[in-house]
C-alpha cells in the first residue's frame, strides 16, 4: 500500500511501486486534469508539482514520490495568478496541454518571481503545444508576473 500527500490529502493506493504517477492520479484519483500525452516525459502536458518542484508524472514512479507533496493543476488555487492570466489572455485553443503548462509556468514564477524574456523561454522551451498558442502563452506569463507583483498571490 503506498500513501500519497495529493493536493493536500492523503490517500492509500494498492498499485505496484513502479506505475507512473499519471496514472494513479488519472485512474484511481480521478484527478484527471493532468494530461497524458508523450509518456516519455518531453512535452509537459503531464506536470505537477512534487515538494515545489515541476516534474513530468508520466515519468514519475508513484513509489518514488511517497511522503511528498503533490500538487496537481486541480490542487492549484482557482484565484492563482497563472490561472488568472491563462484566462485573461484566453490562452488555451484545443487546451490539452494547459494544465502541464500552467503548473510549469507557476514553478518558474514561484522560484523566479520576475524572470527576464530569455529565462521565460527557456523554461517553457520544452513544453509542446500542438496548437501553438505560445504568443499567447509568454503574454500570459508576463500578465501572471504583473499579477504576482500586484499582490494576486496564490
Amino acid at each position: 500500500m503506498i500513501s500519497l500527500n495529493v493536493n493536500g490529502k492523503v490517500y492509500k493506493i494498492d498499485v505496484p511501486p513502479d506505475t507512473p504517477l499519471i496514472w494513479v492520479l488519472r485512474d484511481h484519483l480521478k484527478l484527471t486534469g493532468t494530461k497524458y500525452a508523450c509518456g516519455i516525459g518531453e512535452c509537459g502536458a503531464c506536470t505537477v508539482h512534487i515538494d515545489g518542484v515541476a516534474k513530468r508524472s508520466c515519468v514519475v514512479a508513484v513509489g518514488d514520490v511517497q511522503g511528498k507533496r503533490i500538487v496537481t493543476i486541480e490542487g492549484l488555487p482557482k484565484n492563482h495568478p497563472v490561472k488568472r492570466a491563462w484566462i485573461i489572455e484566453q490562452v488555451p485553443q484545443c487546451g490539452f496541454c494547459q494544465p502541464g503548462t500552467i503548473m510549469q509556468v507557476a514553478y518558474l514564477i514561484s522560484k523566479t518571481p520576475n524572470p527576464d524574456p530569455e529565462k521565460i523561454i527557456k523554461e517553457m522551451d520544452d513544453i509542446i503545444c500542438r496548437c501553438g498558442t505560445y504568443p499567447r502563452m509568454k503574454r500570459a506569463v508576463k500578465k501572471a508576473i504583473e499579477l504576482l507583483r500586484k499582490g494576486g498571490g496564490k
